[in-house]
């Protein structure tokens, strides 16, 4: 079973907001990189969100700057995803990553997380 588990998607509005939330085992969330990804059908696949394992440096792919923002609670064992002004483009699978070893350069690489939650469905229409 996956470790890393996410919760929060559904439907929503264009316009309307969203958080997602993100759970794993104390021994890995304290030691971890955490980034957010994303996938739908015939559309682009990328990582959206990072967050360092003290949580001092972020990265945000520029289709989501500016909407969404990347929090975690080292105490709480939990990463969070706040994504708002939520648009039809934004409709996607949206899956929580750890890493333990990635370097912040290349934070955008989904070969360089090692655990993967099973992802939590986000639908924007109207």
């Amino acid at each position: 079973q996956v470790q890393l588990v996410e919760s929060g998607g559904g439907l929503v509005q264009p316009g309307g907001s969203l958080r997602l939330s993100c759970v794993a085992p104390g021994s890995i969330f304290s030691t971890d990189h955490m980034g957010w990804y994303r996938q739908a059908p015939g559309k682009q696949r990328e990582m959206v969100a990072f967050i360092s394992v003290a949580g001092g440096n972020l990265k945000y792919a520029d289709s989501v700057k500016g909407r969404f923002t990347i929090a975690r609670d080292n105490a709480k064992n939990s990463v969070y995803l706040q994504m708002n002004s939520l648009m039809s483009e934004d409709t996607a699978v949206y899956y929580c990553a750890a890493s333990p070893w990635l370097v912040d350069e290349w934070w955008n690489r989904r070969d360089q997380y090692e655990y993967w939650g099973q992802g939590t469905q986000v639908t924007v229409s109207s």
